[in-house]
């Protein structure tokens, strides 16, 4: 008996499909299994916890001053950044893409830090919840 590989058989349709599910089932689990070791996009820490605490090593430590009193201390890693605000909460957003300046944000975009030069502000939804924010100077 002849093999013909030009003849569409009940076999190869089989194969295909087998095939074709096999590969969505694949590419289906490890978009599950990449997502689960991403983790939270904004992680939310014990105000008392320190970025050497968290055994992160710091870029830089800077605080900004913004209208309203409002204060921003940003705390910058290698991928993301740690903001201790004014209002009490103490979050680490991962950085994104920017095309000036740097940007941190969510995954929905909810919430984005934006620094460029000595500025800063951040934006909540579509408000800007601290805004004007300029670099204070560094204690010596």
């Amino acid at each position: 008996m002849a093999i013909m590989w030009n003849k569409i058989t009940w076999y190869s349709q089989v194969v295909a499909v087998v095939l074709a599910l096999g590969i969505f089932g694949v590419g289906f689990w490890l978009g599950r299994y990449s997502v689960q070791l991403g983790g939270p996009t904004v992680r939310l820490v014990s105000p008392a916890a320190t970025s050497t605490e968290l055994g992160e090593s710091v870029v830089n430590d800077v605080t900004f001053s913004c209208d309203g009193s409002k204060t921003i201390r940003s705390i910058f890693h290698p991928h993301d950044v740690q903001l201790l605000l004014s209002d009490g909460r103490n979050l680490t957003v991962p950085q994104a893409i920017s095309a000036s300046g740097a940007r941190y944000a969510t995954q929905d975009e909810s919430f984005v830090f934006w620094t460029k030069g000595d500025t800063a502000f951040i934006t909540e939804g579509p408000a800007t919840t601290y805004e004007n924010c300029v670099l204070m100077p560094q204690p010596e």
